[in-house]
């Protein structure tokens, strides 16, 4: 037994943790700096002998973690960062476990309940004006029936803001691109689905406007309630 606990799990990459790695190398040597461009999907795709979604989920979830930023009509580019600060949060992208939809989803309820109470108290005039921002630009996707799980998320990013809480904002960026990958597939965020989290939205911000934390966990847990059931059914498919 002793012999066999000397040895160290195996990890194998998958072709998107490759990707990162090796944009991680290039930004952390010198050779992609601030600004620069991408080559396409297409080109990197040829250059790693891959199929162009594992490009796409790559830059999907480097977008996400703020290290890179696709400009409609430039481009991937590359954004400025310490380069330090960089290189530990992509090498922590890819570390990261992959645990079951059920537990990030039941991780995720608990830090949002815990972030909506503290931004309902510590929340500034700043803070409001953002997620009423990051209400407006979801309810025009809705309006306009395209596609909005990024402008979801992107609410509950600020609420973990206005929670001036660093490390809560920071493991939700851990979890939340997982669970946004699933969305997308089962297409969770969709049709009438999509048009009651808004409204529930619109309760949640209230509660914040006026610096109810009760009423904003209470809110929270109701809006979340959905998800966690699907979760749930997950399991027993």
């Amino acid at each position: 037994m002793e012999i066999l606990e000397s040895f160290k799990t195996i990890e194998i990459d998958s072709p998107v943790d490759k990707i990162i790695r090796q944009i991680r190398d290039l930004i952390v040597a010198g050779y992609l700096r601030t600004g620069d461009k991408l080559p396409s999907e297409r080109k990197l795709s040829e250059k790693f002998g891959i199929g162009r979604t594992h490009i796409r989920n790559a830059i999907k979830k480097l977008e996400f973690y703020g290290i890179l930023t696709t400009h409609p009509q430039s481009g991937v580019v590359v954004n400025g960062a310490d380069l330090g600060a960089m290189e530990g949060l992509i090498t922590n992208v890819m570390k990261i476990e992959r645990p079951d939809f059920f537990s990030l989803v039941e991780t995720r309820c608990f830090m949002e309940i815990f972030s909506v109470q503290q931004a309902a108290v510590r929340r500034s005039e700043e803070d409001l004006e953002n997620l009423e921002k990051a209400h407006l630009a979801l309810k025009e996707k809705i309006d306009n029936d395209l596609p909005a799980e990024n402008e979801d998320f992107l609410f509950h990013l600020k609420i973990a803001e206005a929670s001036h809480n660093s490390v809560i904002k920071t493991l939700m960026l851990i979890v939340l691109p997982d669970i946004l990958e699933i969305y997308r597939k089962e297409n969770v965020c969709t049709g009438d689905g999509l048009k009651k989290s808004l409204a529930e939205h619109e309760g949640i911000l209230r509660a914040i406007r006026q610096k109810d934390s009760d009423l904003a966990a209470r809110y929270m847990e109701e809006h979340l309630q959905d998800v966690l059931d699907f979760s749930r059914k997950k399991i027993s498919v």
